[in-house]
């Protein structure tokens, strides 16, 4: 101890650093892998939970859309949804009982591992200087225009996308267009979730979207309801009981309504191709809500039923499970040639080449590789193989899964060049929650149609939001201008 008048000389011990919280989170999560482990009686199960919380260490970002993190959890979900399933609740689906799943499960585990972390990489090697956020740049589009905007793209995407089919050299680009209506949505539900919940109109602009999205042919329910939950989850503080309860609510209705679709949709769309329904919304939603109000009446055998069609609809690992167990026991490797065939066909768009054929149904690379003669183009139908797949058929292990980092990598790049690029922090948001989500949250699409799509939204969709953006931020100046001249001019004369 020092005497008085002196100071002593022992070294005072460093402060602490508290450690970082991904480090303390790390042993919460580790136990829920055990726990899971253990109760599942599989290791894969708590390897799917390291994996989740990677997604979400790597890919989220404080106070801004978690569009990447929300893509790759879906895709987790089509990879192992059917593990917990069966796990839990003791009940068995085809995949189980009629392949070798554990493998293919393994397979997604590292595809979704190596994109998410080509997406984090990417991601910090663009990284730069980005236009600083303010309430002029967040919110640039006036409530009225945007509203506008989103009537006009709902009245007209029906006729929109019969127009673009019957164009075929421009089809895909015209599809992407279209798909911006889904930018203008997710900013309705930015501006009613933000700074303060509008809880009528947004419950009256998601009851609306949900009632289009269950009248179409597709669960067109479901883009709805992950936008409201990206607008949530950009903002909420995950420590309030309200954030939870909201979150819980969106679930909650994903499942509720995944499951109600798979009951009652083989009876609608019987209706629909019959010709017994017209292309009236009421006639059709009157429909829905009569083979609703008939399957909440039903008993709970069959909504069980129902919930295991739901789950092993999401869980697409049986027919690439199969595929694994015959190449190459079965079948060699096409050492690269399905990936080469999808580069081909992504250099040679059918607006300079009119001549390419049409690409080849994923069930014949089901019936080739699975040995299932599944539904194909005979049928009008298509049976997804997915990317994962493909590539093991490719390359095998392990270098089936630099593909994946690879496109990982570039995505990332797109990414944050988009926030570096665009000047409008809305803008940037409703742009990248089309491109993003549409071309990561998938799973079971293949290469071709992976990098077809994600390829030309960057094409169609980036060079009209840049001359929007650049429009936007004119006008913003301007403004700055004035507002600076008149304040000038409002000074009084110093004497």
């Amino acid at each position: 101890m020092a005497t008085a008048g002196r100071v002593s000389t022992r070294p005072v011990a460093a402060t602490r650093r508290p450690p970082p919280p991904v480090i303390v989170a790390l042993v919460p999560v580790g136990l829920v892998a055990i726990l899971l482990s253990h109760l599942i009686d599989d290791v894969l199960a708590g390897a799917a939970v390291i994996v989740l919380w990677l997604i979400w260490v790597l890919l989220y970002e404080q106070h801004r859309l978690p569009v990447l993190p929300m893509a790759m959890s879906f895709q987790w979900t089509q990879v192992t949804c059917g593990l917990f399933y069966c796990g839990l609740t003791g009940r068995e689906l085809e995949a189980v009982y009629a392949s070798d799943y554990r493998p293919m499960v393994a397979i997604g585990l590292v595809c979704v591992v190596m994109i998410t972390i080509g997406l984090a990489a990417g991601s910090r090697f663009a990284s730069g200087r980005e236009p600083e956020e303010g309430p002029e740049r967040r919110y640039v589009l006036s409530w009225r225009a945007l509203m506008m905007v989103y009537i006009g793209a709902t009245l007209l995407s029906s006729g929109f996308r019969s127009i673009a089919w019957s164009i075929p050299g421009l089809t895909q680009g015209l599809l992407a267009i279209g798909y911006a209506r889904f930018g203008v949505l997710l900013l309705l539900f930015r501006r009613l979730t933000h700074p303060r919940m509008r809880w009528g109109w947004c419950g009256g602009l998601l009851g609306f979207e949900l009632a289009i999205g269950m009248t179409g042919y597709f669960a067109g329910f479901r883009e709805p309801l992950i936008l409201a939950t990206l607008a949530l989850l950009e903002t909420s503080d995950w420590r309030a009981p309200a954030h939870w309860l909201r979150l819980g609510s969106l679930v909650s209705a994903m499942l509720v309504l995944g499951v109600l679709w798979m009951g009652i949709r083989g009876t609608y769309r019987a209706e629909l191709d019959d010709g017994r329904l017209t292309s009236s919304r009421t006639e059709r939603l009157d429909r829905v809500g009569a083979l609703s109000s008939e399957w909440f009446g039903a008993n709970i055998d069959r909504m069980t039923e129902d919930l295991d069609r739901l789950v092993g609809r999401m869980w697409v690992i049986y027919y690439p499970a199969l595929a694994v167990s015959r190449v190459p026991s079965v079948l060699p490797h096409t050492d690269g040639r399905i990936m080469l065939d999808a580069l081909k066909h992504l250099v040679t768009p059918r607006i300079l080449f009119p001549g390419k054929g049409a690409l080849l149904s994923d069930s014949e690379m089901v019936r080739t590789y699975s040995g299932v003669y599944v539904a194909g183009a005979e049928q009008n139908t298509t049976i997804a193989f997915g990317y994962a797949a493909e590539s093991y058929v490719d390359f095998g292990i392990p270098l089936m899964f630099l593909p994946a980092f690879l496109f990982g990598v570039f995505m990332g790049v797109a990414y944050r060049l988009t926030f570096r690029v665009l000047q409008t922090e809305e803008l940037a948001t409703g742009f990248i929650t089309v491109v993003f989500w549409l071309s990561l949250y998938l799973f079971e699409r293949s290469w071709v149609r992976t990098l077809g799509l994600s390829i030309t939204l960057l094409v169609y969709l980036g060079p009209l939001t840049l001359v929007l953006d650049r429009i936007v931020l004119s006008k913003i100046r301007a403004r700055r201008r004035r507002a600076a001249n008149a304040t000038t001019h409002r000074r009084p004369a110093v004497s």
